[in-house]
């Protein structure tokens, strides 16, 4: 039988200070990574595109601190903030989108193909939908072996269009796997409001698996920390999967060339998320209010990350590129 829970309400219970300053420090450097990003693809200096991250950062961060180092995540075409969040380097984040050899992936993968098996990260996938038997096939493999880790598998509202995401999470349900469904419902499929391609409610498919399942703020890091060490715990202990329905916003267009967004999303939406929902300065006006860091803290950990995104950026700007003669290796398809 299904539990849907009702949406988890932000609190500091059983949070540290050291987390809650930790998890703000996560998420401003995602917010700052991303800006980066946007400047190198403005000036021409990275090739493609890249589909930043910029006001879902409280998804990431507030699930990954609750997973161990050795658990496993699978990510999205929108991902760098998945793969900041679980522990990657930014340097070398940097010069796989500028495709130097430096890269996670030799500067083969680019922005939606990042991976980092150290930090448990399977990889950045630009099928919606794509990770899911990823996700899942980890998830059994760390059942079988007794490992006790736990799997989270990041998409989009958009990969409920997609079969093979049903597929997998009733396999899930049906062999109690330790796997969590989180679903970044940022409302828009690119450039359609999911209203006008998913019908009914979001949360009533994984509970028609009789799947745990719950609602909650994607902006609020506390609301999504609380929800994800719920449910991974739970999956810890051997209890089975669960879906997690994280209600956020991207601030930006689908991708880094989407600069004219009013033809299919109001600007008065945009101004209400971004003034009002901004899940990093909502953090930031808590963690002052409630006296666990001041202004003077927070100044000094932005000061800190802008120098070290600085210096990423260095590094990958000034990094070779690959020698043209390794243009086969590591390639499998």
């Amino acid at each position: 039988m299904s539990t849907v829970a009702k949406p988890s309400k932000a609190s500091a219970a059983g949070i540290s200070a050291d987390a809650l300053i930790r998890m703000y420090r996560q998420m401003l450097a995602i917010r700052l990574f991303e800006e980066r990003v946007n400047d190198l693809y403005t000036r021409a200096l990275m090739p493609g595109l890249a589909h930043l991250y910029i006001g879902e950062e409280a998804v990431a961060v507030g699930i990954c601190e609750a997973l161990r180092d050795d658990d496993y995540i699978t990510s999205t075409h929108r991902g760098h903030g998945h793969c900041l969040a679980k522990g990657a380097d930014p340097k070398l984040m940097f010069a796989e989108l500028l495709g130097k050899e430096a890269g996670y992936c030799k500067g083969k993968g680019g922005s939606m193909h990042i991976a980092d098996p150290a930090t448990g990260n399977l990889g950045a996938n630009a099928i919606v939908g794509g990770s899911a038997g990823i996700a899942t096939g980890a998830a059994f493999a760390s059942k079988y072996l007794k490992t006790g880790q736990v799997t989270v598998c990041f998409f989009g509202e958009g990969a409920l269009g997609q079969g093979v995401l049903y597929e997998e999470m009733n396999l899930a349900q049906l062999w109690t796997l330790p796997v969590i469904y989180a679903c970044e419902n940022n409302m828009y499929n690119e450039y359609t409001h999911f209203s006008e391609t998913t019908a009914g409610d979001i949360i009533a498919r994984p509970a028609a698996f009789g799947m745990a399942a719950e609602i909650v703020d994607g902006q609020d890091v506390r609301a999504v920390y609380a929800a994800a060490s719920k449910y991974v715990e739970r999956a810890r202990r051997g209890e089975g999967p669960a879906f997690l329905q994280l209600d956020t916003y991207r601030y930006r267009g689908h991708h880094v060339g989407d600069i004219a967004r009013e033809y299919y999303r109001p600007k008065t939406e945009e101004q209400h998320w971004v003034g009002q929902r901004d899940p990093v300065k909502l953090h930031s006006e808590w963690l002052t209010s409630e006296g666990i860091a001041d202004k003077s803290t927070l100044d000094r950990i932005t000061a800190e990350l802008t120098a070290d995104m600085d210096a990423a950026v260095e590094f990958a700007t000034s990094a070779p590129y690959p020698d043209p003669s390794k243009v086969d290796d590591d390639v499998y398809a």
